[in-house]
């Protein structure tokens, strides 16, 4: 099984915030395939379904970034998912915006809600899926940066990198990382 996780933050004011990128990504992915967040379970609305005979937990948790790690836990550890089946996509400030890369391990390099989950997971080595968002000029504080919507000309950018997420992600369950890195990085 291959656990997919959308960061971002519940709830109508933050949709198409920078922070939920995760999310969105997460959303266009089961728009594809043509399933639902029907399900909760550890505060997490959640998918479960079979892509191309490959078994999918697809979750966006509603602890709020900061605390992403609970849900990202408890999911690990009830379905004893492996740490390689694991994928974290996740706003990144010092990606160019609508750019995206693959990293295997690292630190949270300041980001809350994948310090949670090196917390939870109780290792820094797992799969992420970075998608840029820039960073914001000053004297803009990061906080409000991040909770703010893309603009329309930054939207067109993010919407063209839909399916080159999604065709990472249906390639990360027949490949292993490091050929998945080569290929999209």
């Amino acid at each position: 099984m291959k656990l997919i996780v959308g960061l971002g933050n519940p709830g109508k004011q933050y949709e198409n915030t920078r922070h939920n990128i995760g999310f969105m990504v997460l959303d266009e992915l089961a728009k594809s395939w043509n399933v639902s967040f029907d399900k909760t379970k550890f505060n997490s609305e959640y998918a479960m379904t079979y892509h191309n005979g490959i078994k999918y937990l697809l979750i966006k948790p509603t602890t709020y970034m900061n605390l992403s790690g609970e849900a990202v836990g408890k999911f690990y550890d009830y379905f004893e998912i492996d740490i390689e089946d694991i994928l974290i996509i996740y706003d990144d400030l010092d990606t160019k915006t609508a750019n995206f890369k693959l990293k295997a391990k690292g630190s949270s390099g300041g980001h809350n809600g994948i310090k949670s989950i090196i917390s939870h997971l109780g290792t820094e080595k797992f799969n992420r899926l970075k998608i840029g968002i820039d960073r914001p000029t000053p004297p803009m504080k990061v906080v409000d940066y991040v909770l703010g919507r893309f603009s329309k000309d930054e939207m067109v950018e993010i919407e063209k990198i839909y399916s080159k997420s999604i065709n990472c992600i249906e390639d990360f369950s027949k490949m292993n990382f490091v050929d998945l890195m080569n290929k999209y990085n």
